[in-house]
């Protein structure tokens, strides 16, 4: 539960939890923590598919107390914004675009009042969407850090028509919100060797089944045959020659080679695209929730962030 004095168990008292409106009146739910008297500047965290942002609290408050202005959010269909599926627990979107506009419009109105410089964080799908939002000029922050990005999942070594065209198929041949894949016999439960794929600390691990517990609103399972098309066709944009490269962002990608879930070969090649690309790649000692590893992973990681940061988006002197 603690990390140094920080209770990831706990909603800060200072932090202020909200609702904000989508252009299409659709509510998301955010959570803000004020900047003080003379904040550092300001970060927009997102967290990946079927997550929710307590399980990134210890870094939302370390950031905090750096100085930082921090601010995350759910995005629409998850956690405490809704189902967009035909149950509670799958995880569904009719497109990414979707997605993208809301980030789009929560960005246009968090710079109005969030004092600059503006960084944008997003883990797994959140660090998708950031891209997405970055190459078509949709947002235009002065850094991104993307942890983990879901630039390609991991899966057969097929290439993406083909994937995209299997997942199409399996869109018509039953409901596109139904469950791409198996989650647990009991609905709810998690599958045993889920830990395996996320994080090598137990207890932070735990932390998220806590949450889930307090709060079952936030409980999300697999991804629907919806979801995984919409995702090859979104990663097919991503592909598309220069979008990246036309990229001027200064964005730093953290990645391990021991990623399950999505293509540590795909962030290494981003960053080859990038004008402005910048990797820290880690080995077998990261799983796929970076940020939620053991506390010599996540030491070094902030501290890589943070000088990032000093160098590319720095504050007023």
């Amino acid at each position: 539960m603690q990390s140094g004095s920080i209770n990831r168990r706990s909603i800060p008292s200072h932090a202020t939890e909200s609702r904000w409106t989508a252009a299409d009146g659709h509510e998301l739910r955010r959570i803000d923590w004020p900047g003080g008297s003379s904040p550092r500047g300001s970060i927009l965290f997102l967290p990946g598919r079927g997550d929710f942002y307590e399980k990134y609290l210890e870094t939302l408050e370390e950031w905090h107390r750096s100085a930082w202005q921090v601010t995350a959010a759910d995005w629409r269909g998850q956690a405490g914004s809704g189902r967009l599926g035909g149950d509670d627990m799958t995880g569904h979107i009719g497109d990414f675009e979707e997605w993208v506009a809301d980030l789009t419009h929560f960005w246009n109105d968090w710079v109005d009042s969030a004092p600059g410089p503006h960084v944008v964080a997003g883990h797994s799908m959140g660090g998708h969407l950031v891209m997405r939002a970055l190459v078509e000029r949709r947002i235009a922050p002065d850094a991104a850090v993307l942890i983990a990005p879901m630039l390609a999942m991991a899966g057969p070594p097929l290439p993406l028509p083909v994937l995209q065209t299997v997942a199409k198929g399996m869109t018509l041949v039953g409901a596109p919100t139904r469950p791409a894949w198996k989650w647990s016999e009991k609905p709810g439960e998690m599958p045993a060797n889920r830990m395996q794929l996320l994080t090598h600390d137990p207890a932070r691990y735990a932390d998220e089944l806590w949450w889930r517990e307090k709060r079952p609103e936030l409980a999300m399972g697999p991804g629907s045959w919806g979801w995984v098309e919409r995702a090859y066709a979104s990663t097919r944009k991503l592909e598309k020659a220069g979008t990246m490269e036309n990229t001027e962002t200064p964005v730093l990608i953290v990645s391990t080679t021991e990623d399950k879930l999505v293509s540590h070969a795909a962030a290494v090649r981003a960053v080859g695209r990038l004008p402005n690309g910048e990797l820290l790649a880690l080995g077998q000692e990261a799983r796929h929730e970076i940020l939620r590893e053991t506390d010599e992973v996540r030491e070094r990681v902030m501290a890589e962030v943070a000088e990032f940061l000093d160098r590319t988006a720095p504050g007023e002197s």
